[in-house]
């Protein structure tokens, strides 16, 4: 596991005008090029974007804003904090994978609820990875985002948008929701299935870029990044 940055900062009360309790970290490691990125347990916001660096920056904030109503509660606010878990680790010399692990509800009685929660915490996370980086993403609710990544992508959302900016470069795509529509600059070939979701397909001969997506309730959005001038 990477040491976290100093930068780490706690804020463990929210004021009456809805500041937020939060928790940020950062971890940075080597990460070669053409090496994968795993992706488990997300929630929140998502944010990944490539860039020229050889080097993998992970940043995650986790914050528990004041709810209308709610009196500040600072020992409470520092025990849902601590309750969402979020390690950045190398798990091969090509692969690193970044884990959320959800506060267990322990032995409340509640059959029809998940055996984890959020805790009421959000969450928000910054990625930085080398342009070529390949990534598999398991998020569960909340925004998926891409930016200028060129090597293959496999990634599912239980419930939210999967927003992918390409930059130039072939692709092949498979993308599939359950309920919500699909909206692509590229070309290629879209059934409905089953009148609320989309299948869409694109070809492309190898060495193409693969996508495959999937999210349950949300929508798919593939745009092209311009080439630079």
């Amino acid at each position: 596991m990477a040491a976290m940055c100093p930068a780490t900062r706690l804020f463990a009360g929210a004021d009456v005008t809805g500041k937020p309790a939060e928790v940020t970290a950062t971890d940075h490691m080597d990460f070669a090029s053409g090496g994968t990125l795993h992706i488990k347990g997300s929630y929140g916001v998502l944010n990944i974007e490539g860039w020229d660096k050889p080097e993998v920056e992970v940043t995650v904030t986790r914050s528990r804003p004041l709810r209308f109503g709610e009196s500040p509660a600072p020992g409470d606010d520092k025990r849902r904090l601590e309750s969402i878990g979020i390690r950045t680790e190398r798990t091969s010399p090509t692969e690193v994978t970044v884990t959320t692990t959800l506060a267990s509800r322990h032995g409340d009685w509640a059959p029809p609820l998940p055996a984890n929660t959020t805790n009421d915490v959000d969450a928000d996370y910054e990625i930085h990875v080398p342009r070529d980086t390949r990534l598999v993403i398991e998020h569960g609710s909340g925004l998926v985002q891409v930016r200028w990544i060129a090597g293959d992508i496999q990634a599912s959302a239980r419930r939210g948008d999967i927003l992918l900016w390409l930059p130039p470069g072939p692709y092949a795509i498979d993308a599939t929701t359950k309920f919500g529509i699909i909206s692509s600059e590229l070309d290629g070939e879209a059934h409905t299935r089953f009148l609320v979701g989309e299948h869409f397909i694109r070809s492309a001969p190898a060495p193409s870029h693969q996508l495959k997506l999937h999210t349950g309730f949300g929508g798919i959005t593939i745009r092209q990044i311009p080439p630079e001038e």
